[in-house]
């Protein structure tokens, strides 16, 4: 939502919100970059890692941020914590957020442990405050992740699912339908309509990408980045993962 679009109570709350964490002569803004919400057919600013740790280190100059990460299984879980200063004790932090990462196979490049690492510091700037005014801050949440206690996890929760509809039987009812009107199914959403979308992928051959999505999200990630076939797939592919990213941040 743009500025000129807000309401004044909603635009003084988040010029309240950007005074967070403020260093003088630094905006944080041209250092956003913009994501695009299929969904609801609006661009939004997200703030990369990076960017938040050079913000950090504005704010605090003789900070500290602490890392751990343990190997699981099928992933590596990071813990980050952030200090205002290094010489403030393990317990005194202020903030904390915990990630796990896990190999993908579209990504074979990509170090779980460094990425897991990245991640939690992220979430734990982001609820220090570092990025608050935008929609997003941190890890991109583009993705799915390894969750440790079994399987994978979309960031965030579950992955998205498109609602059930009740379908009233009419054959049972004859009475009720002779004095009013049969119900109507509600149109179908941009979400659900992606979601029986046919997965291109051979071996989910006959499936739609709802059903391939309970089975192996990363698939759905790879047609949404990698697939080149049918641009309308691609599309509906896309369309799930920025839900998932909606839902996460």
């Amino acid at each position: 939502m743009s500025s000129e679009n807000m309401n004044p109570a909603i635009q003084a709350a988040m010029e309240k919100i950007r005074t967070i964490n403020a260093v003088e002569g630094f905006d944080p803004t041209p250092l956003a970059v913009q994501y695009d919400d299929l969904n609801k057919g609006e661009s939004r600013l997200r703030l990369p890692v990076l960017k938040q740790i050079a913000w950090f280190w504005l704010r605090y100059p003789e900070g500290r941020l602490a890392v751990s990460v343990t190997p699981n299984k099928d992933c590596f879980v990071a813990t980050a914590r952030v200090y205002h200063h290094f010489t403030d004790p393990p317990e005194q932090f202020l903030a904390e957020a915990t990630a796990s990462r896990g190999y993908l196979q579209d990504k074979p490049t990509v170090s779980p442990r460094e990425w897991a690492q990245t991640a939690a510091i992220g979430i734990a700037l982001r609820n220090a405050g570092f990025g608050l005014q935008f929609s997003a801050a941190g890890d991109s949440f583009d993705t799915p992740v390894v969750d440790e206690l079994g399987g994978i996890a979309w960031s965030g929760g579950q992955p998205p699912m498109p609602p059930t509809v009740d379908v009233s039987m009419g054959d049972e009812a004859p009475h009720a339908a002779k004095t009013s009107p049969a119900p109507v199914a509600p149109a179908e959403t941009p979400l659900e309509k992606a979601m029986k979308a046919a997965c291109p992928i051979s071996k989910y051959k006959d499936k739609t990408l709802g059903e391939v999505l309970r089975e192996d999200p990363g698939a759905i990630v790879w047609v949404a980045n990698k697939f080149k076939g049918d641009a309308n797939i691609s599309a509906a592919a896309k369309l799930i993962c920025d839900q998932a990213l909606q839902e996460s941040a």
